[in-house]
């Protein structure tokens, strides 16, 4: 991730309701919400949350689906992955034991899978 898109990316997410648009749709991945959804679980008025919807799509944060007359939106995991590796990439100077505790915090909301709990999914 460049500088640019990461200072965008930032800018999206440093308002508060843009911060809470974001979290929810994370909350709702893979399946994501409408527009509308949103707008009434954040008692925001559906023009101003469409203006913060726009802002969240041009910093790459989140991606909108047409569904039928809905637009679906959901948040882009990808760019959350670039986001974090982004803010982390020099983390530790060549000592990863300084970033363990970092890593570890990320690890009780997503533990990684085994390769056993892997293959059990796809049987």
């Amino acid at each position: 991730m460049e500088s640019d898109n990461a200072i965008l990316a930032f800018a999206a997410l440093a308002q508060p309701t843009r911060l809470d648009v974001f979290r929810l749709l994370m909350e709702h991945e893979p399946d994501g919400l409408p527009a509308g959804e949103i707008a009434r679980r954040l008692d925001v008025p559906h023009n101003t949350m469409s203006t913060h919807l726009a802002t969240l799509t041009r910093a790459s944060l989140i991606e909108a689906e047409r569904h039928s007359r809905s637009i679906i939106y959901r948040a882009r995991l990808e760019a959350v992955r670039a986001l974090a590796s982004f803010l982390v990439k020099d983390c530790c100077g060549g000592r990863p034991e300084i970033c363990a505790p970092l890593i570890a915090d990320f690890s009780p909301c997503c533990p990684p899978q085994t390769l056993a709990a892997k293959e059990a999914i796809h049987d």
